[in-house]
């Protein structure tokens, strides 16, 4: 029962914290926009029906249904439709709609209205004498100001929840105390978890290292961290060095010899290199057989910028790599494959992970709260990036028509032309509409994955 709870509480953790990460985003966006004179008349966390709101002065602020993500309302989002705007000759794409090609709108069905409706309903949101407080009126600086303004809060989050981790709580690396010691080496790869008759002795057991030694010196140098007595090991296959150790506070002198063997390939995260064919990467090193102890190590400041441009890099490596992941997610889904433990999961695949670290009594408590801290980090780190995606409805869609609208105006100024006004942003409508389904389909399919084929950490 106590597990089940743990289990319970974990989920709760990330579904309360992912809430307020999406409130401070909309915050984000709400504070310089009511700074910069622009009439906000919503604040919402969710989507679909109102559970709860209040209206303060001329902001609703609100909780909808379902909490996957916020808004806020801003009075004049869409410019109207220049006045007799005559359509010109330019390529299709997203930028012939955002210079003022007026084809999509002359086509009958739904795209035309699907423009209009969105003019319309931003037109309802200007109250007569405030047309000057709208947002397409906005220089171009500040409307980007607005719109990073909510990503750069979930940065702010990132890296406030990776300083508490990594300062705080700290971080496990391997020490120079041993851990244990092969009896025998065995081939890379090998499912074997018991010696052989002909398997050889495992260099270190053979040079009497033992489980609780302190590694302090190796081939005539201190030792420093693991990665240097690892390292050192690597490189001298066949070759002999004196290992000083502190056993039992007493120092030791013993003479080992690395083994030439093949081993697995691993990269910096510590998992294993797979090749084209999905078989681990080996390589020829030398290799003694002993482990090391993992010890918590508290970092300092500095490091975390560092750890965050790590995370950043790995969200936009997952976004690049979209939609060959998602493939993989739903080969798994249908298909009973296995899943990729670094690949996309939904919200309920993240609930489960918490509910896994909340609810495992080997794990301390200290490390169970960082780890879970570790994971609100990283969902901000990822919703800093995935909304500056330059495709709208996302964050980065608006920052795009501002820059393309200032990269006009700037061409327009160069050669002496009169001032092409604001970027038709409405006229995107349908391609953020496409974006939408698009979105709403790899949600669904990664929740479906992550219930019938969830990645399990233990």
């Amino acid at each position: 029962m106590e597990s089940v709870l743990l289990y319970v509480l974990g989920v709760l953790v990330i579904v309360v914290g992912l809430a307020v990460s999406i409130g401070l985003h909309e915050i984000g966006h709400l504070l310089p926009a009511k700074l910069f004179g622009v009439r906000v008349t919503q604040y919402m966390i969710g989507f679909g029906p109102t559970i709860f709101s209040r209206k303060r002065g001329e902001t609703e602020y609100g909780v909808k249904a379902v909490p996957l993500g916020g808004y806020i309302a801003m009075s004049g989002m869409y410019p109207p439709k220049r006045p007799g705007g005559a359509p010109r000759e330019a390529s299709t794409g997203f930028l012939q709609a955002l210079s003022g090609d007026d084809r999509a709108e002359r086509r009958p069905g739904g795209i035309a209205s699907m423009i209009e409706e969105a003019r319309e309903a931003s037109a309802e949101t200007i109250v007569r004498g405030e047309e000057h407080r709208t947002f397409y009126q906005l220089p171009v600086w500040k409307r980007i100001v607005i719109m990073v303004g909510g990503p750069a809060m979930n940065l702010v989050l990132g890296f406030l929840f990776t300083a508490i981790v990594l300062t705080g709580f700290g971080v496990a690396q391997p020490g120079l105390t041993v851990s244990s010691v092969s009896e025998c080496v065995v081939p890379a790869g090998s499912a074997q978890t018991e010696c052989a008759a002909g398997d050889p002795i495992a260099p270190g057991a053979e040079a009497g290292v033992l489980p609780g030694d302190e590694i302090v010196g190796i081939d005539g140098q201190d030792a420093a961290n693991w990665d240097q007595v690892s390292g050192i090991i690597r490189d001298a296959p066949g070759r002999t060095f004196t290992l000083e150790v502190l056993r039992d506070g007493e120092p030791v002198s013993l003479q080992v010899t690395p083994l030439l063997t093949e081993r697995a390939v691993y990269d910096d995260d510590g998992r294993p290199v797979l090749d084209d064919a999905g078989d681990p990467v080996t390589a020829e090193v030398g290799f003694v057989g002993v482990s090391p102890q993992y010890e918590t190590v508290h970092q300092s400041i500095t490091e975390v910028p560092a750890a965050v441009g790590d995370n950043i890099g790995r969200v936009v490596h997952l976004i690049l790599n979209l939609p060959q992941r998602l493939v993989d997610v739903a080969q798994a889904a249908f298909g009973g494959g296995e899943r990729d433990p670094n690949g996309p999961m939904s919200v309920v695949g993240v609930g489960r992970f918490a509910g896994e670290i909340a609810s495992y009594d080997a794990l301390p408590v200290a490390d169970r709260i960082s780890a879970m801290l570790g994971i609100l980090g990283s969902l901000n780190v990822m919703l800093f990036v995935f909304n500056l995606v330059p495709l709208m409805p996302l964050d980065g869609g608006h920052v795009a028509g501002a820059v393309w609208e200032a990269v006009r105006r700037f061409f327009a100024k160069l050669f002496g032309r009169s001032d092409p006004g604001p970027v038709d942003t409405a006229k995107v409508i349908p391609l953020t509409f496409v974006v939408v389904i698009l979105l709403g389909g790899m949600s669904a399919l990664l929740i479906y994955a992550d219930i019938v084929n969830p990645i399990s950490l233990f």
